[in-house]
């Protein structure tokens, strides 16, 4: 009993406490901002789904290659003569169980162009370098892939001292330089709607796209879908966008060749994030970032993703706030920083307020002092409901912005694996909801206070926004990759069953036909 009065007197100063005008403020301000989401999802999707419905009218009109194309013609022989030199280049770490497959989606592009594929390793110790060489041989008749042993950074991250020997060995006449992670599972069309795109505007400074995450059932992938969920509003614009994702960046080849805008020594010079830094200076010097809407790409997370290694990767996109190039993009940062804090919490206090409404509600009828004070304010459960309903609007948006994503996808791959929406559990992704914006402010707060992060068994410190020192040491993180779940050292994996390839094999292979033609 003695246990139960003492419930009931937190119970009932704490319902008083979250009908205070402070706490009501925060209620309603987290109802706002469930609204604010649903509305951006929202758009996104009527974005997406724009596309989806042009393609399909010019299906219905007879043109069956729609998901590379809107015009048939373009696909004749003197159109694909003019089509501009493209060079990808790929820096690889570690392998997992999606790098096979995501490989190949880019390597088998339909792009008619001249097209060169550049993957940089670090070293050949890498067991990237071996799962990709035989790779490359498989398709050396027919594919121009290369795989290039980088070396060790001293000055920036790995990821971007491999991009910078990939853009220093790409072919000489190259006109665009297209970035992709391996991660990224390209469509078939993907790099043709690049660079028609920055063809159509030579004013582009970068083209980009956005990862559709696929969680894979544990809580930790569910979290990093919710995580990137919000910033698909900001890639689902149709063109011209103030977000950059790392993961896919088509830009100017000359621009690298000559410097402009600092981008080769930005990055060079003490570089962590490629896509934050070359944000910066698009920002800094008012250049154009692009998003084509046709621009999203299925992303699967690795079947063992823990919640460890989801704090991990965590870390590491607080930690990009701490790096920077200039004041202006130290002041940048400090205001993103303590936006997306401030927003994380406000987003996960009014349901800690709720349920104590919903307690108190629950346990007036056998406390005398807990019914008057729900008999006195109902103000509590009023607060409760419109939070209840908000965040159902919010869960729908984000569903159907998934629902739509999923079918642009699969349009846009028609001979490849068929994504579905129904592997998705939204109850564990209302969970991660709260979780990943609970988690959010203290692994920023740790990310400032320490300045140093573990990036695929390497240690970065950072001084004054640049990288000032590097550790390399297996005993640093983890032996395997956040997302993917890449194995970085020690026993390589075993490649899939040869069933499998052989059929994967067959059906690419007539992707890699009409490139005999074309050349």
């Amino acid at each position: 009993m003695a246990a139960l009065e003492g419930l009931d007197t937190f119970l009932a100063a704490a319902s008083r406490a979250c009908c205070s005008p402070f706490a009501i403020f925060i209620q309603i301000q987290g109802c706002a901002i469930c609204l604010i989401l649903a509305i951006g999802w929202s758009f996104a999707a009527y974005v997406r789904s724009r596309v989806i419905r042009h393609m399909k009218h010019n299906l219905e009109g007879g043109n069956s290659f729609a998901f590379m194309c809107d015009d048939i013609n373009e696909l004749e022989h003197s159109a694909q003569l003019i089509l501009p030199r493209v060079s990808v280049v790929m820096p690889l770490k570690g392998f997992g169980e999606h790098n096979l497959q995501n490989w190949r989606s880019q390597i088998t592009s339909l792009y008619g162009g001249p097209l060169e594929f550049l993957f940089i390793v670090e070293s050949i110790d890498d067991l990237a370098y071996h799962a990709v060489s035989k790779l490359i041989s498989e398709f050396k008749d027919s594919v121009d892939a290369k795989i290039i042993v980088a070396g060790l950074s001293t000055t920036c991250s790995q990821k971007i001292h491999n991009q910078l020997v990939g853009v220093e060995r790409m072919h000489k006449e190259s006109k665009y330089v297209l970035f992709l992670d391996d991660d990224v599972r390209l469509h078939p069309g993907s790099i043709g709607a690049l660079t028609k795109e920055m063809e159509k505007n030579p004013d582009i400074f970068i083209q980009t796209g956005y990862p559709l995450d696929l969680p894979s059932g544990s809580l930790g992938s569910y979290c990093i879908y919710e995580y990137h969920m919000p910033c698909s509003m900001g890639f689902a614009t149709g063109g011209k966008t103030f977000f950059l994702w790392g993961g896919c960046m088509m830009m100017h080849a000359k621009d690298f060749r000559k410097d402009s805008y600092g981008v080769v020594s930005g990055l060079r010079d003490g570089g962590y994030s490629d896509d934050m830094t070359l944000a910066a200076i698009a920002g800094q010097h008012k250049r154009l970032i692009s998003s084509p809407p046709v621009a999203v790409f299925p992303h699967p997370l690795a079947s063992d993703l823990s919640f460890p290694r989801y704090w991990n990767y965590l870390r590491k996109q607080t930690f990009v706030l701490e790096s920077y190039i200039s004041k202006v993009n130290w002041l940048m940062n400090r205001a993103l920083f303590s936006s997306h804090c401030y927003l994380s919490w406000a987003f996960v206090f009014p349901y800690f307020m709720a349920m104590i409404h919903l307690a108190t509600a629950l346990r007036a009828p056998y406390s005398d002092s807990l019914l008057k004070e729900t008999s006195s304010s109902s103000c509590g459960l009023t607060l409760a409901g419109c939070l209840f309903i908000c965040t159902i609007l919010e869960l729908a948006s984000m569903w159907n912005l998934t629902k739509v994503e999923i079918y642009l996808c699969n349009l846009l791959s028609p001979e490849g694996p068929r994504v579905s929406l129904g592997s998705y559990n939204w109850g564990l992704v209302f969970i991660a909801m709260l979780v990943d914006n609970f988690l959010y402010p203290i692994s920023a707060m740790r990310s400032h206070l320490t300045q140093s992060i573990d990036w695929s068994g390497i240690r970065y410190h950072l001084k004054n926004g640049k990288i000032s020192k590097i550790e390399r040491s297996k005993e640093y993180g983890s032996n395997l990759t956040d997302l993917g779940g890449k194995y970085l050292y020690g026993k390589r994996l075993c490649p899939p069953k040869a069933s499998f390839l052989s059929s994967l094999s067959r059906s690419l292979a007539q992707w890699c036909q009409p490139k005999k033609y074309d050349s």
